[in-house]
Formats: C-alpha cells, sequence, structure tokens
C-alpha cells in the first residue's frame, strides 16, 4: 500500500475530451441520491459531459428526480441526456458508471442491494462482453466496514473484475456541491484512477488519492473526528473569552494568527458577528448540520474502534452533541450552535 495521499488535479484532460476528434463509445451514467448535495453534484456531471452519454438519475423522492431532469433539460446547455428511472436498480443496470450519495449506511446497503438484485438475472457471457468493466463511486459517508462489505458483494455479483466499487466521500458542503469545488477522499487501486479522475473533477475541483479501497472513508471520518472536537474547543474558549471581557473579534484575532487557529475559528467562528459569511450570523442556519455531525462522530468511533484506535474524547464529545441538538433551540442548525448551548453571548 502507498501510503503518500496523492492529489490529482488533471483540469486539462478533462476539458479536451469533448473536443477529442477520435471516435469513443457512448458513456452511460446513473446518479443514484439527489439529497442538497446530490442533487447539485448531478447536475455539474451532466452539464459537463458530451451530449452522446447518457445519465439516469433516481431518488425516492421522485419529484426531486423529475425537477432535476426538467432542469437539465430546460436550463442547460449541451450536456448528456437526462432521464428519471423508476428505480436504483433501473438505473444502474446499463450503466458504465454508477454514483451513490446516500444519507447513512443503511440507505447504501439497501440501495446496492437492489442493484446488485437487477444483475441476478444478467449471464456471465453478458457480463464478461462488456468493453469495460462497471464502476460504482460511493459518494456517502458511512463506516469503512460496511463500505468494503458492498465492495465485496459487487465483486461477488461481478466476477473476473467486471464491477469495482470506490469510495469518495466529499468535503465543501452544499455551497461546494453547488459550484462544483468539492474536494474527494478517494479509495481505489491505483489503475483505475485515470477513470475516475475526470467524472470527480467534473463534480469538484481536488481527488485526493486516499489508498486503496476504504481510505478514502478513513480519512473523510479522522478528518471530521477533529473538526468536531475543535469545534466544540473553539465554542468553549470563545465562550471563556468573551465572559472574561474579551471583545469577540479581538480574541478570534488573536486564536486566528497564534497556535489555536482551526477552520471552526477562522471560517466559522461560532460567534454572532465575528465573521459575516458565518451561519452563526444567520441564527445558525444553513452550514453544517448538527446532526450530521453527529452522525459522523459515530461513524468515525466506529470505524476508530474496529480499528484499534484509542479516542479519550469521543465520549464527552458525542454527549455535548446528541445533548446540544435535543435542545429546540439548537435542533437542525449549524454544528458551531454548540456556543449557544454553551450559554455564549449572542
Amino acid at each position: 500500500m502507498n501510503n503518500t495521499v496523492r492529489l490529482w488535479r488533471p483540469a486539462l484532460a478533462v476539458s479536451r475530451r469533448a473536443f477529442s476528434s477520435s471516435s469513443r463509445r457512448l458513456d452511460k451514467y446513473a446518479f443514484i441520491g439527489l439529497g442538497q448535495m446530490g442533487y447539485q453534484m448531478a447536475r455539474n456531471l451532466q452539464s459537463k459531459l458530451p451530449p452522446t452519454d447518457s445519465i439516469q438519475v433516481f431518488d425516492i423522492n421522485k419529484a426531486a428526480a423529475e425537477k432535476l431532469v426538467e432542469e437539465m433539460t430546460t436550463q442547460q446547455a449541451g450536456g448528456a441526456a437526462p432521464r428519471v428511472a423508476c428505480s436504483a436498480g433501473q438505473a444502474a443496470r446499463d450503466a458504465d458508471t454508477v454514483i451513490t450519495c446516500l444519507p447513512e449506511p443503511k440507505h447504501v446497503k439497501a440501495t446496492y442491494d437492489d442493484i446488485l438484485s437487477t444483475y441476478e438475472g444478467i449471464s456471465k457471457g453478458e457480463i464478461l462482453m462488456r468493453p469495460k468493466p462497471r464502476v460504482f463511486i460511493d459518494c456517502s459517508t458511512i463506516d469503512p466496514v460496511s463500505s468494503k462489505a458492498i465492495a465485496a458483494a459487487i465483486k461477488a455479483a461481478l466476477p473476473h473484475g467486471r464491477g469495482k466499487f470506490v469510495d469518495a466521500p466529499m468535503s465543501g458542503g452544499v455551497v461546494g456541491a453547488t459550484a462544483g469545488t468539492l474536494t474527494f477522499m478517494l479509495g481505489s487501486p491505483d489503475c483505475l484512477l485515470p477513470r475516475l479522475e475526470p467524472i470527480l473533477l467534473r463534480m469538484g475541483k481536488r481527488v485526493l488519492h486516499c489508498g486503496p479501497q476504504g481510505a478514502g472513508l478513513s480519512a473523510k471520518l479522522a478528518n471530521n473526528y477533529l473538526l468536531a472536537i475543535e469545534n466544540i474547543a473553539t465554542a468553549e474558549a470563545m465562550n471563556f473569552g468573551v465572559k472574561s471581557g474579551l471583545d469577540p473579534k479581538v480574541l478570534a484575532n488573536v486564536i486566528n494568527v497564534s497556535t489555536g487557529k482551526c477552520w471552526p475559528s477562522e471560517i466559522n467562528n461560532p460567534v454572532p458577528g465575528v465573521v459575516e459569511t458565518a451561519p452563526a450570523g444567520r441564527d445558525y442556519k444553513g452550514g453544517f448540520g448538527i446532526g450530521l455531525m453527529r452522525k459522523d462522530l459515530k461513524l468515525a468511533v466506529s470505524a476508530a474502534k474496529e480499528a484499534g484506535a484509542e479516542l479519550p474524547l469521543a465520549e464527552k464529545a458525542t454527549e455535548v452533541y446528541e445533548t446540544t441538538e435535543a435542545e429546540e433551540r439548537c435542533k437542525g442548525r449549524d454544528f458551531s450552535v454548540v456556543y449557544r448551548w454553551l450559554g455564549g453571548k449572542e
């Protein structure tokens, strides 16, 4: 295993594809899961694919899928031909590339159960005759154990290397998904990188290859565990300083030119008015929901236990997020609302 995280940004190669004069096989895509992130990711992907390609989209909320296809058809020039699928299995059955973006492990497992059930009637000959293997890109944030189990199921259903499952969780939030500036943490064999990079770069700006399948999720969960702790510590420090008589902007400036600097202090500061664009200034609305942070923290704890890694702060951090989310004035808001739960001055 190569322990080096590699950054892939062959943007020029992506743009050249549409202008190539050589003949190419028409590619079929499926995008499953059209929540706040997936909706925008699918829209960006479709718009940047050549019109000779096709894309089927599916979500349990059929209205969302229909709305997306209407937008793709009427509001965007060019792009792959879009269509609404009736199920995840129907979307994926003939696809060369399947992308999933779903909330929790149970949703990912159920979706791939449906997808794999559609392959049961396909003959071995038909599987082997496909010109290239099917690739399944899961952008969901789930635990590595569940991800590896799905990868094994796909390998069994599509033998002889005819099905490849990779994990590509992302960071950047809804803003990044809309702007196409996401960062993907990819867990994949080296041999698939030339195929995967152009696809992911149509939805984001960076691909960090973290290692083999499962490594992307491990990196994402380690990062989000750190973020969860930093967020609580920043809220505590800001509350401590303000209640000691410090101006919150002065305190934030001190922290951000000192060793305490971190993303929650500099970009997502929890005190209203310190950072104009932070959710704290909008009654903590928007941003990264506290429920999602609680979910990611739970996944990180589970993954760390599986790996045999001690997380001494995890239990208390979990308690803080669960207690904060349970309060009506904090529920559904950005995770920096921990500052409000602490009794911080707003």
